[in-house]
């Protein structure tokens, strides 16, 4: 221990003795450069012998030194006064906080008053406290923050808000409009489905230069009676943004256009947020759209462009739950927690109505820059493949339609009424998905049946048959599950899967399903 004790003396002491040695350098520096006595005392030891060159030299020593010391004061100067005013600050703040909580515990001790009086009120006089408060015009105001408004001065019938003091800019701007300018349309309600998927297609190839097959055009739109979202899939250029976006020409309504960005993750990307420190709300081009379909009648699509280059399931989540409810009363989704007076007219009680004038279409690449689409969005929607450019043909020039949405349900519904799946094609397809349970361990639920048994009526009310919409729909909704299984050890049971098909249905009844086999086949 005695060895040790001497080691740590000899050489941690001279480290601390050189440590403390640094501070006594800073002070030997100060005090020699601050005595002017003794400075000058040498300089009058040499100045006997200074030639004039020497004199100037001396001189811009000393003034080189004199700066020093004027920096050095400036420098302490304002380090005393940064602490002075620090301190200054935090007891400033202090005596803030201090009067907060005193605010704090006035209004808290106001409002213990003002319910004290509405009780003694309503004992005396036996009227309710609504009516009384509302009379002594009390609990109005508040902390707009948190605070409930019960009576709304924004309605439609009511003047316009300024948007700049309103919290939703864009919204208040779309109230304004449909306050002041908008005029309803007249609608042409006359076409039948076949009628209407014929002149979109000449619409689209004679104004637009966009080409489709007429049997796309048929699947686009019995979609729209089947699901509120449609995917369109395939390859770039082959029109899948273009498709939905020609539709809002034809029918008169835009198509709104979202871009999905790769960072999105979750509901505030498509709805936007409130905003704390601005006290505004962070307003989206989905919120817009949406917010603007509750004014029209008109068929109004969505456009989730590219919406695969973001996980679909994580910020589209809400949505997938919201577009199954039965009910269209049901079929809202929360903006905000309260209300406040000047807030948009159509957000009642901070939610937003999801109208039934409203479908969705997502447009998807399948490439390595993309997710893979999960089961869960698939089976809500109705999936289409653009794979390959349709041929250009001539046509005359077609007008667009004004059609209501409304009008459009009913063709839906009625066709429905009228064609339905025959009993034979439903026990067809009772056999088959008891072929696939036994040989591939996969089934569709109830929702895929009640999928196909909406569609294939939708489809023949265009202007299709019975088959090309099972088959399109077996195709895309049922074969499409194989995907997720080991497709290279059970070749052998796809190409069974191919003959059972024209075994049970009819020779090349499944002409799309066949040939998603042999895709499965070749690609696997």
């Amino acid at each position: 221990m005695d060895n040790f004790l001497q080691y740590f003396f000899q050489d941690i002491g001279r480290v601390f003795r050189a440590f403390i040695e640094i501070f006594i350098s800073v002070l030997d520096f100060f005090v020699y450069l601050f005595n002017f006595k003794e400075r000058l005392e040498i300089i009058q030891t040499y100045d006997s012998g200074f030639s004039v060159m020497e004199w100037v030299l001396l001189v811009i020593t000393e003034i080189v030194l004199a700066g020093v010391c004027v920096l050095i004061i400036v420098f302490l100067v304002k380090f005393i006064k940064k602490r002075v005013n620090l301190f200054a600050n935090v007891k400033k703040y202090g005596e803030m906080e201090k009067k907060a909580k005193e605010l704090q515990r006035d209004l808290l001790r106001a409002n213990m008053e003002k319910d004290k009086l509405l009780n003694r009120l309503v004992a005396d006089m036996g009227v309710s406290a609504e009516s009384i408060e509302k009379e002594l015009g009390l609990g109005e105001g508040g902390d707009e923050d948190t605070a409930l408004i019960n009576h709304r001065s924004n309605t439609f019938n009511s003047p316009c808000v300024d948007p700049s003091k309103s919290r939703f800019f864009h919204l208040t701007n779309v109230d304004n409009y449909y306050k002041q300018q908008y005029v309803a349309p007249v609608y042409d309600n006359s076409l039948t489905l076949e009628e209407f998927c014929d002149r979109f297609r000449r619409y689209a190839a004679a104004e637009m230069g966009l080409y489709y097959e007429i049997d796309i055009i048929r699947y686009f739109i019995a979609s729209l009676g089947t699901a509120r979202m449609v995917i369109l899939q395939g390859i770039s250029g082959t029109g899948k943004t273009s498709l939905p976006y020609a539709f809002g020409k034809f029918v008169g309504k835009d198509t709104s256009v979202v871009p999905v960005q790769p960072g999105w993750r979750e509901r505030t990307e498509l709805w936007g947020y409130y905003n704390d420190f601005s006290k505004k709300y962070t307003e989206t081009d989905f919120l817009k759209a949406i917010y603007e379909a509750n004014y029209y009648e008109d068929p109004h699509l969505v456009i989730l462009d590219e919406m695969n280059i973001a996980r679909v399931e994580y910020y589209f989540a809400e949505m997938l739950s919201i577009l199954e409810l039965p009910l269209m009363e049901e079929k809202k989704v929360e903006i905000v927690a309260a209300t406040w007076d000047d807030d948009p007219v159509l957000i009642d009680d901070g939610n937003l109505r999801i109208k039934n004038n409203t479908w969705f279409v997502g447009t998807i690449n399948n490439d390595d820059s993309t997710f893979a689409v999960a089961d869960k969005v698939y089976d809500r929607a109705i999936p289409i493949d653009l794979n390959a450019r349709a041929v250009a043909f001539e046509c005359e020039s077609t007008e667009p339609v004004c059609v209501s949405a409304d009008y459009l349900e009913d063709l839906f519904e009625k066709a429905k009424e009228v064609y339905s799946v025959s009993e034979e094609n439903m026990e067809k397809l009772n056999k088959f998905d008891a072929y696939i349970i036994e040989n591939f361990r996969i089934t569709f639920g109830n929702r895929i049946m009640k999928q196909i048994t909406d569609f294939v009526p939708c489809m023949m009310a265009c202007g299709g048959t019975e088959m090309e919409g099972i088959d399109f729909m077996v195709a895309k909704k049922v074969l499409r599950k194989l995907e997720a299984l080991n497709l290279g050890f059970m070749k052998n049971e796809l190409m069974r899967l191919s003959s059972y098909f024209d075994r049970n249905f009819g020779k090349n009844q499944m002409p799309v399903c066949k040939e998603y086999i042999d895709y499965l086949i070749h690609n696997n």
